[in-house]
């Protein structure tokens, strides 16, 4: 199996739509279908089940998704330390879930300009690691959001924006401007898997503990409200598909955009992405 294979089969995985995995993979959709069908002849099994409703993991392609997101990772490790080593002029962004963010585009422009001959690589992270890989070493640098375990990392605020609660725009409580906590109280919330960091956890579950369906990504927790009825939070600036809207929660912290990096670490283009960061995210 190709890592870039796997690769492309993780993307879609978690978004369950094969366009959405072709605009995030910046390719068009016909070689993306090929590439999957090439894997599910080489494993031997159908790795989605595809309906006009859309796709779905089959019990195979779930095995393969933990194994394809191990393999990733390990493989990821080797690179960076390979580059360590080898003293390449590069640097490793960890970005979270969201890479459309108007501020992340103003940054990757101005980055490329005051360094053109660097090799900028981009890890897109999932919901359940915050730091986006910096303690595994896969990142020099993450774009992300904070409340997190912040031990032995340096943090800088870009940017805070407000939080509401993501609905169904059927729900009844869709039809209130504003919206506090305790209007949510009785409502299923979805969760982060086990393991994931208990700050980050707490933050958006609106500090209190909750029960749900378990997800991973920014799709899964939207087809959670979608499909269940379940809620969750959100910054108010993401954009919804039209069948869910957010509403504004007047007793909830705004949500931080931060940029994140290890204490003491050594690479010298840390410094200057924190600094275009900052100033891309002023606008």
């Amino acid at each position: 199996m190709e890592l870039r294979t796997l690769r492309y089969f993780v993307t879609v995985a978690e978004e369950l739509h094969f366009g959405r995995a072709a605009a995030r993979l910046h390719m068009s959709q016909p070689p993306l279908s090929r590439a999957i069908k090439r894997l599910e002849r080489e494993v031997g099994a159908l790795l989605f089940a595809r309906s006009p409703a859309g796709v779905t993991l089959t019990a195979v392609g779930a095995v393969l998704l933990a194994e394809a997101r191990a393999l990733l990772d390990q493989a990821d490790r080797a690179r960076v330390r390979v580059a360590a080593a080898a003293g390449v002029a590069t640097i490793t962004v960890g970005i979270l879930g969201d890479g459309t963010d108007p501020g992340a585009t103003r940054l990757a422009a101005a980055y490329r300009r005051r360094h053109p001959g660097i090799d900028i690589r981009i890890r897109d992270t999932d919901l359940t690691d915050p730091t986006c890989g910096l303690r595994a070493g896969l990142v020099d640098i993450a774009l992300t959001r904070a409340p997190f375990n912040e031990t032995a990392l340096t943090v800088r605020e870009l940017r805070t924006d407000p939080v509401g609660v993501v609905l169904r725009a059927d729900d009844p409580l869709a039809h209130h401007d504003r919206l506090r906590l305790a209007d949510l109280s009785d409502r299923r919330w979805f969760q982060f898997p086990q393991g994931t960091d208990p700050i980050w956890q707490s933050y958006w579950n609106g500090g209190e503990p909750r029960e749900g369906p378990v997800v991973r990504t920014v799709q899964e927790c939207l087809q959670a409200v979608l499909w269940n009825g379940t809620i969750g939070l959100a910054p108010l600036v993401h954009a919804l598909p039209a069948e869910l809207t957010v509403t504004p929660l007047t007793d909830m912290p705004p949500s931080r955009v931060v940029a994140a990096w290890n204490k003491g670490a050594t690479n010298p283009l840390i410094q200057s992405f924190t600094e275009t960061a900052t100033a891309a995210y002023r606008h």
